[in-house]
């Protein structure tokens, strides 16, 4: 792996590294869609977005919260992978600030136009693929060129929402191929640092077994995972789907049980990462029940999105900014009752399908752990994000005598 060069950074240290802009603002509209939503959900509230109040939902959280949490990663990734120097000051700016006219554009698309809309919405994925395409192909570090091809299948896959949405009335296919576009980033970008990081904390604090490292096996797994996915986006409740869900979803169990995750639990900041990743066969192992007829398709989605996707987002949020700032790798207690939180809220989305008699219920306990996990995330961390701990050491260093 290339050592990522640096340069000192000018102005507000919220736009000195790409984490901090995108996870606040990733959190924050995390936390602010899900209070609209659910509301809306209720009838008890209207937007004026040219997409149905479910489409609304679903587009915000997959093209507009997880772009940005991924954002956000990529490109603080990619100078550690390549050795370049990292998207910073007016140019990350300018990044924020068309993910943010996307959001105002989607949610005001009825006056806006759809067409508008989707310039607009479109136009951040597009610079995301387009610049981490140029870092990654300048720094000759193919090696992670397919997380890349996967963020510009995420692009496809945006465009064809606004689609067909416009056309059809709500969107459908174009859901699904985002949904796994995420669900194969996660197989990917965690089966890399889930087992890397577990083994880098065993080995100085709980010799023994350790986990075995990214190889062909994952690859397999991965693989195959694509395939399973293609199939669902295609026929989602076909008998082939289902078994193919069903042997996918065992492989990743297998895959998971590999990583030694049952010794971290001293380490809270470590076991999540265990823990976000177990949702990712559940959810595959939920759509081969709903391919059988046995549960709702829903199921599986929300073990996926607010399950896999919303536990690891924060794992990786709160590790990121810790690691990134020179802050200790541990969970502190507000950490812990984040992943309390967004835990709670993925289990009880879940449970709110598979057992819809008390479905009101869990879906405002869902809502609420998901609220509290989001915005308890940028209110922990906000100070951190945004440079004041960072601004009050620089201050010290430079008024401290020399020695």
């Amino acid at each position: 792996m290339a050592g990522a060069r640096s340069r000192n950074p000018q102005g507000w240290p919220l736009f000195a590294h790409s984490f901090r802009p995108f996870f606040l603002l990733a959190a924050i509209q995390a936390a602010l869609s899900i209070l609209v939503w659910l509301p809306m959900f209720y009838g008890e509230v209207s937007l004026t977005s040219a997409f149905a109040p479910r489409d609304w939902h679903v587009h915000e959280m997959l093209y507009g919260f997880l772009p940005a949490v991924i954002t956000g990663f990529l490109f603080t990734a990619i100078p550690n992978w390549t050795g370049r120097l990292p998207i910073q000051g007016p140019s990350l700016g300018a990044l924020v600030a068309v993910w943010l006219a996307g959001r105002v554009a989607v949610t005001l698309s009825a006056e806006l136009g759809w067409a508008f809309a989707l310039l607009i919405d479109a136009a951040f994925l597009a610079l995301v693929v387009a610049a981490a395409a140029r870092e990654i192909i300048t720094g000759g570090n193919w090696r992670n060129l397919p997380v890349v091809i996967l963020v510009l299948v995420l692009l496809s896959g945006n465009v064809a929402f606004h689609l067909e949405a416009h056309i059809e009335g709500a969107a459908d296919i174009s859901i699904r191929v985002g949904i796994s576009v995420v669900v194969l980033l996660i197989a990917l970008i965690g089966g890399r640092i889930i087992p890397s990081f577990t083994r880098n904390w065993l080995v100085k604090v709980n010799p023994g077994r350790l986990p075995v490292p990214f190889g062909r096996f994952d690859g397999a797994v991965i693989g195959c995972s694509a395939l399973a996915l293609i199939a669902w986006i295609v026929a989602p409740l076909s008998v082939v789907t289902g078994v193919a869900m069903a042997a996918v979803g065992t492989l990743h169990l297998v895959r998971l049980a590999r990583w030694a995750g049952d010794r971290t639990s001293r380490e809270r900041l470590l076991l999540i990462l265990h823990v976000g990743y177990v949702f990712v066969p559940l959810g595959f192992l939920l759509h081969a029940a709903a391919a059988f007829g046995a549960l709702p398709a829903s199921a599986g989605i929300h073990a996926w999105m607010a399950g896999a996707a919303g536990v690891m987002t924060l794992a990786v949020m709160t590790r990121a900014s810790l690691g990134h700032t020179g802050q200790a790798l541990t969970a502190s207690v507000a950490t812990q009752a984040i992943y309390a939180a967004i835990i709670t809220a993925a289990v009880a989305r879940v449970a709110a399908v598979v057992w819809p008699a008390h479905g009101d219920v869990l879906l405002h306990v869902a809502a609420c752990g998901w609220i509290a996990a989001f915005l308890g995330f940028a209110i922990a961390f906000g100070p951190l994000l945004l440079g004041m701990r960072w601004r009050a050491l620089a201050t010290a260093r430079a008024v401290a005598p020399a020695r």
